[in-house]
């Protein structure tokens, strides 16, 4: 596998206990999306973005600069996995919608496929292209018994591309 880093944003902690599964499973190391900048992009060929979801589907707050670093790096070469945590019951009509927004700033990266929305129950979602998630989407408030497997079934499937 080539270098990897999992980077986070998160409020609850939900997100970065997920992000520390994710890279504990992989053997590499995850930091906080506050302290991403345009070296994590030049050290790591590849990039596990992952953030949770607020509102009305927005970026967690420590994503909003290193979107922007997203946005203006070019990020050919690099090979990105999302990530998103949301709540399916009580924001059913935005799940997981702030991928999307990491998702879009990655434009010139390989981005890798994200996950199938069946077993899934929620109403809407941005996060979702040509009905995939444009990554792993995980309710861990409502359906953390799935988590696990979740997260080992997705990493199988983008190992072979790491």
């Amino acid at each position: 596998m080539k270098s990897t880093i999992v980077v986070y944003g998160s409020s609850t902690g939900i997100c970065e206990d997920i992000a520390a599964t994710i890279a504990n499973k992989l053997g590499v190391d995850s930091m906080n999306a506050s302290d991403f900048n345009e070296d994590t992009i030049a050290n790591f060929d590849n990039l596990i973005l992952g953030t949770s979801t607020w509102g009305a589907g927005e970026l967690q707050d420590d994503w909003y600069d290193a979107v922007n670093v997203l946005k203006s790096a070019d990020l050919s070469g690099k090979t990105v996995a999302l990530f998103g945590c949301g709540d399916s019951e009580s924001y059913s009509d935005t799940f997981c919608s702030a991928m999307k927004e990491i998702y879009d700033a990655c434009e010139g990266a390989n981005i890798l496929p994200g996950v199938s929305t069946e077993g899934y129950t929620y109403d809407d979602s941005e996060a979702v292209v040509d009905g995939n998630f444009v990554g792993l989407a995980l309710d861990n408030v409502n359906e953390d018994d799935l988590t696990e497997g979740r997260i080992d079934a997705w990493l199988e499937g983008i190992k072979p591309s790491l």
